[in-house]
């Protein structure tokens, strides 16, 4: 994580239905965006997550959890299919997605991903530093990511 401002209170979020919370205790006051094609498959656009220090999840039993690649699973309420979060196998950080809380004023943008593969039919207006796909893999090669699991 960033030395961005933290929220002094947890922050809880939902999904569609009310079926899963999430509580995130010193959310980081910035989002994180991804552009790759499988965050744009899973969402429709572009994936929007913010992090904090924990998580409580409550409703796990409506929680499903898909591996989408060897190095990540992302996890979606199987009750009213909300995305609820993307989790980093090698570390095991999770990002949740901006959508589901109701955040304050003053959130900026940490970074954005994957921007080589961003489409041309959408923009994000707010500076903020941008890696392509194979500056992403080469930092994640660089925490311990290996290419063969």
């Amino acid at each position: 994580m960033t030395d961005a401002p933290r929220l002094a209170e947890p922050v809880t979020g939902r999904c569609l239905c009310g079926a899963v919370t999430i509580t995130v205790t010193a959310m980081q006051a910035e989002v994180d965006i991804c552009h790759c094609a499988m965050c744009q498959r899973w969402g429709g656009a572009f994936y929007a997550g913010v992090k904090g220090e924990g998580a409580e999840v409550t409703g796990e039993d409506a929680v499903t959890i898909y591996r989408s690649s060897p190095w990540a699973e992302r996890a979606f309420c199987g009750t009213c299919g909300s995305n609820l979060w993307y989790r980093f196998l090698p570390t095991g950080g999770r990002s949740f997605l901006a959508g589901l809380f109701d955040l304050p004023p003053g959130f900026g943008i940490e970074q954005q991903i994957f921007v080589d593969e961003k489409p041309d039919w959408y923009d994000i207006a707010q500076e903020s530093p941008m890696l392509t796909g194979p500056e992403v893999i080469a930092e994640a090669i660089a925490q311990g990511l290996k290419l063969g699991d």
